[in-house]
C-alpha cells in the first residue's frame, strides 16, 4: 500500500476559486484503493460552508513557531466520498470571509500552513509515503520537508512531488519579509534555491526541491520550458526537465454527465442529444430573457475574464462575433474590463448576449448542456477544465491550440470527418473570428456533419481513470 498525502489550498465541495479545486476534489477517488490510499489536507477557512464544517471531527492541537511568532494549529478530519479529509485549523490566519486576500497577506498565511500541515502529519495516524503538493501556497512544503523535517525519524524517506496548475502564479515578495516569515537561513534564498529577481518565490522553492515535479498537460510541460510561457522560470524547467512530466487533468464523470445532472432541464446522452439537448437551449433562453429559437447558434462562455482567457481577442471582434444568427452566453468575474465590456454589448445586444457577471454551478451546467459552442481563445493555458466539461456535454469546443487545449480538443477535419470541436493556432482576434463563422457554417448549413462533431466528442473519456494510472505509476517510480 502506498500513502499519499495532497496538500493544497482549495478543494471541492469544501472551498473553490477555480480549477485547482476540481482537481484536488475529484482525483483522489479515482486512485486503486487497494493499492493507493490518498488522503487530502487542506486550511480549514472560515468560508468553508457550514454542512461542512459541522461535520468535520476534532482531532487535537499544538503550537508551532513560525520564525519569532508561535502559532496554535488545530486538526481537524473529516470522510467524504469515501476520501479521508483533513484541515489545518488556525482563526488568524484563516478567518477571512476568502481564501486569499492580499498578496502580502497570503504569503504569510502559506508558510504558516506550510510548515503546519507537515507538523501535523505525525498526529494523523496515517504515515505518507509521498506528499503531493499542488501550486504556490504549498512551495514551501519541499523546502521545509528537505531541510528541516526530513532529519526526524518519521520523516525519513518522505518524498514530495510539486504540481503546477498555472505558472503564472509563483507567490513572489519580498525577500527580507520572507526570510523573517519563514525563519528560514540566508542560504535558502541565493539563485539556486528560492531568491528569483531580487524577491524570494515559494514556487521556485517547491520547483528546486521537490523530488519530481508535474505539470497538468503535456504540452504544457514543453510550453513552460520556452520564454513565452516560462514566466522567467524557464530556464529552471530545463534544468529540472529530466524530473517533469505532465499529466492531463480530467473532470469527475459522477458530477458532470448529461444523463444525471439534475441543474439541467433535460437529461441526455451520446444516443438522445439530437432528440433532447436542443430543450436546454429553450430553456436558458427563457432563463436569461433571450429570444427563444431551438435553432439559434449558440456560443458559451465559463470562465475568469483575464486577459489570460483570450478576451483581448474577443473585445476586438465582439460586434462581428454579435451577428443575428448567433448567441452569446458569459458567465464568470474577473477584471474590471472585460466585465464592463460584456456588460456594454448585454446592453447593446440585449436580444442575442446575456452577461452573467458573478458565478453559478447551477448555470455553468445549464451553459455547458444548452450551447451549441464552446469558445476558449486562450493566450495560454495549463490544461483546462470547461473544454472537458463542454465536451461531455456534447457543445462543440472551439479553442485555441495553446496547452490542455491542444491536447484535448482534435480539430475537425471535413474531408475525414474527423474531430471534437475547432482550433486556431495563432493569437489573432480575425483567425479566430475565421473560426468561429466556420463553425457556425458547419452548425447551419451541414447539420449531420455538425451532430457527428458532437457524437464524436460524447464519446471521448476525459474522466481521471487515465491520469489516474499515470499518477501511480509517476509514485510508484519516485
Amino acid at each position: 500500500m502506498k500513502n499519499v498525502l495532497f496538500i493544497a489550498s482549495e478543494c471541492v465541495p469544501f472551498v473553490k476559486t477555480g480549477g485547482l479545486a476540481d482537481v484536488v476534489g475529484s482525483l483522489p477517488k479515482y486512485f486503486n484503493k487497494e493499492e493507493y490510499d490518498v488522503r487530502v489536507m487542506i486550511p480549514k477557512f472560515k468560508c468553508i460552508p457550514w454542512e461542512y464544517q459541522e461535520k468535520m471531527q476534532y482531532k487535537t492541537h499544538f503550537y508551532i513557531d513560525l520564525a519569532w511568532r508561535q502559532q496554535y494549529v488545530g486538526v481537524f478530519e473529516m470522510e467524504y466520498n469515501g476520501v479521508i479529509f483533513y484541515f489545518i485549523d488556525n482563526e488568524f490566519y484563516f478567518s477571512g470571509p476568502k481564501p486569499y486576500s492580499w498578496i502580502h497577506e497570503d504569503v504569510e498565511k502559506f508558510a504558516f500552513f506550510s510548515k503546519a500541515a507537515l507538523s501535523a502529519v505525525p498526529v494523523l495516524g496515517f504515515k505518507p509515503d509521498i506528499i503531493h503538493c499542488h501550486d504556490w501556497q504549498t512551495g514551501l512544503i519541499p523546502v521545509y520537508l528537505k531541510e528541516r523535517f526530513a532529519q526526524g525519524d518519521f520523516y525519513r524517506g518522505m518524498k514530495s512531488i510539486m504540481t503546477i496548475h498555472n505558472l503564472k502564479f509563483q507567490g513572489i515578495w519580498n525577500l527580507k519579509k520572507i526570510k523573517d516569515i519563514t525563519g528560514l537561513p540566508d542560504s535558502f534564498f541565493t539563485p539556486d534555491k528560492l531568491e528569483a529577481y531580487d524577491d524570494a518565490n515559494y514556487l521556485k522553492g517547491g520547483i528546486v526541491y521537490a523530488d519530481q515535479i508535474t505539470t497538468v498537460s503535456p504540452t504544457y510541460a514543453e510550453e513552460i520550458k520556452t520564454p513565452f510561457y516560462g514566466e522567467h522560470l524557464d530556464g529552471l524547467m530545463n534544468a529540472r526537465s529530466n524530473c517533469l512530466t505532465g499529466i492531463l487533468n480530467g473532470i469527475d464523470y459522477e458530477v458532470y454527465n448529461p444523463e444525471t445532472d439534475n441543474y439541467i432541464a433535460a437529461k441526455y446522452n451520446q444516443v438522445t442529444f439530437r432528440k433532447e439537448k436542443w430543450k436546454n437551449k429553450v430553456d436558458l433562453q427563457r432563463f436569461l430573457g433571450l429570444k427563444e429559437d431551438k435553432n439559434k447558434f449558440m456560443i458559451g462562455i465559463v470562465s475568469r475574464l483575464t486577459d489570460q482567457k483570450g478576451f483581448d481577442l474577443i473585445a476586438y471582434v465582439m460586434d462581428q462575433l454579435c451577428s443575428e444568427d448567433v448567441q452569446l452566453v458569459i458567465l464568470g468575474t474577473g477584471e474590471e474590463k472585460y466585465e464592463n465590456m460584456f456588460r456594454h454589448f448585454d446592453w447593446k445586444y440585449n436580444d442575442r448576449v446575456s452577461a452573467n457577471i458573478y458565478y453559478s454551478e447551477e448555470l455553468s451546467h445549464k451553459i455547458y448542456a444548452a450551447c451549441d459552442a464552446f469558445l476558449m481563445p486562450s493566450l495560454f493555458e495549463p490544461c483546462g477544465l470547461s473544454q472537458l466539461m463542454s465536451l461531455r456535454y456534447g457543445t462543440v469546443p472551439i479553442v485555441r491550440e495553446t496547452g490542455g487545449l491542444k491536447d484535448t480538443v482534435e480539430p475537425y477535419n471535413e474531408y475525414e470527418s474527423t474531430g471534437t470541436g475547432f482550433s486556431f493556432t495563432n493569437y489573432n482576434a480575425h483567425e479566430m473570428l475565421s473560426i468561429v463563422n466556420y463553425a457556425k457554417d458547419v452548425y447551419y448549413n451541414h447539420k449531420r456533419e455538425w451532430n457527428k462533431i458532437v457524437d464524436r466528442a460524447m464519446l471521448k473519456d476525459f474522466s481521471w481513470n487515465s491520469s489516474a494510472r499515470k499518477y501511480e505509476e509517476l509514485y510508484n517510480r519516485i
